[in-house]
């Protein structure tokens, strides 16, 4: 056991390390970023192309700090400002597919999937799902009622107290990582050791077939649905070097994970918003399983074709 417990421990803090390199700089930049004219010129840009969206002007403030930062920030903006019940599970819906962007997207970067291909996919289903719910949904034009208020912080002032917020952000994000990444390691080091995961593998395996992947994905899916992308790439980093996860099937991983990822804490924080969450959880499901199986189905057709035309081949020129 003591040896599970130290083969952990320096797998935990490697990964830390690891993501830490990511997550310390983004974290930091962004902070600053958000007291300077930068982000609220990124703000008077989007403006225009919230009509199209069914929102008003305002909903750019929530959708910026929402995918240059987290949800929370996100949603901090949304009760800053009063939206219809409507507005607000659009928001809601966009914000479930595209937030903390760029440290997710770089964090998956770091096992093999292309930045642009997880940032691309994720706003790509952020809009067309906000289009879809203006064109088809005509109710929710009623205020939308928030079950509690942001606590109110004084903003800092000057470079020196801008900077020391940023950095005081910034490594407060590098210890909640390593709190959870560290026993995390240790509790995977044992299950693997113990035989427990190839059981698991087993028990998931028809869903992962299904999706298109093979079952040495199914922690990769496990660590993204339940704890999100930036921690549960950890996990991910993992499979890829010691399960042997093919780089197709890490390509369907993060194409269900960027639909769907940390569902439980991503859907229940959106309930004080005074939104019906269940449709909202239904919808990110349903995306994530029909996207990655239609794409996995096509990819493996591919894949045979290539390999059949490759054995024709082999047959003729013998």
């Amino acid at each position: 056991m003591k040896g599970i417990l130290q083969r952990g421990i320096k797998k935990g803090v490697d990964l830390t390390w690891t993501l830490g390199k990511v997550i310390f700089p983004v974290t930091l930049i962004v902070t600053i970023l958000q007291f300077t004219p930068i982000l609220p010129w990124v703000m008077e840009r989007l403006e225009p192309m919230m009509g199209w969206l069914g929102l008003s002007g305002e909903a750019a403030v929530p959708l910026v700090l929402g995918n240059f930062l987290n949800l929370y920030a996100g949603i901090a903006a949304i009760i800053s400002f009063e939206f219809t019940v409507k507005e607000v599970f659009i928001l809601a819906i966009m914000m479930s597919f595209s937030h903390n962007l760029l440290i997710e997207s770089t964090v998956a970067k770091k096992v093999g999937v292309s930045w642009w291909f997880v940032a691309g996919v994720r706003l790509s289903l952020a809009f067309i799902s906000a289009a879809a719910i203006n064109f088809f949904w005509k109710g929710g034009g009623e205020t939308a009622k928030y079950g509690f208020t942001p606590e109110k912080t004084a903003a800092p002032e000057g470079w020196t107290e801008i900077i020391f917020q940023g950095l005081q952000t910034a490594f407060m994000g590098i210890i909640q990582l390593a709190l959870i990444v560290i026993p995390l390691m240790i509790f995977m080091q044992y299950l693997r050791e113990k035989g427990w995961l190839d059981r698991f593998s087993e028990w998931v395996a028809p869903a992962t077939k299904f999706l298109g992947m093979e079952r040495n994905t199914s922690m990769t899916l496990v660590a993204g649905l339940t704890i999100g992308l930036a921690y549960g790439a950890g996990l991910m980093i993992q499979a890829v070097e010691e399960d042997g996860v093919s780089k197709k099937d890490m390509y369907l991983a993060l194409l269900f994970l960027v639909s769907c990822h940390a569902v439980v804490e991503d859907t229940l924080i959106f309930i004080p918003l005074g939104i019906p969450v269940w449709p909202l959880l239904l919808i990110r499901l349903l995306t994530a399983v029909a996207l990655t199986a239609a794409v996995g189905f096509i990819w493996n057709r591919l894949q045979q074709k290539r390999k059949d035309t490759s054995n024709e081949h082999t047959y003729h020129s013998l």
